[in-house]
């Protein structure tokens, strides 16, 4: 499938020019997961007035969206020439934060995983060439491995793995970059 021309508007979703089938795969992935979810965890919002519910939906669906479209080429490179908005976007990534407080899970293990991925995402971004993607598979294997000791419920669970995938690793890394031959440029 063509690449198309994106709209400003949605320049921090899916950079500049994006494939379509990227498009319809990364809005696939978002609402099928999100409706998995929220069909299989139906406690988690049953007794919430309809309002908190749906934020939260379109919060998760962000995440998962997002985890997606942060690994295409369009998305990577718009931020890999912008530092300032990469920074600015891991600073403002409070999602799982606000899905907590909507569906009123206990805060205290979400603001661990929180903490971690954004202290990590402004490590990656701080480091240059291939030691870059090492860093991060390590720090996202790291995350991964302890997140599952916090007790959270299931679905708090995918929700902040996703989410540190998302941030950590899909949205850090310059996964397209021109490496020299020793993979220090």
């Amino acid at each position: 499938m063509r690449d198309i021309e994106i709209p400003d508007f949605f320049h921090e979703v899916f950079g500049e020019r994006q494939s379509v089938l990227h498009i319809i795969v990364i809005l696939l992935f978002g609402v099928t997961l999100s409706t998995v979810l929220f069909y299989l965890y139906p406690n988690m919002y049953m007794d919430l007035p309809l309002w908190r519910s749906i934020l939260a939906f379109i919060l998760v669906f962000d995440i998962f969206s997002g985890c997606i479209a942060n690994f295409t080429q369009s998305t990577n490179d718009y931020y890999a020439k912008r530092k300032t908005k990469r920074f600015v976007f891991i600073s403002i990534h409070v999602h799982i934060l606000l899905v907590a407080v909507l569906l009123h899970i206990p805060i205290f293990s979400v603001l661990m995983v929180w903490m971690y991925t954004i202290i990590c995402a402004f490590t990656i971004q701080s480091i240059e060439g291939r030691n870059q993607v090492f860093v991060a598979g390590l720090l996202l294997s790291l995350g991964v491995a302890w997140m599952p000791m916090l007790e959270m419920e299931a679905f708090m669970l995918i929700v902040s793995m996703l989410f540190m995938v998302k941030v950590l690793f899909s949205f850090s890394v310059n996964h397209f970059r021109r490496y020299g031959s020793r993979g220090r440029h």
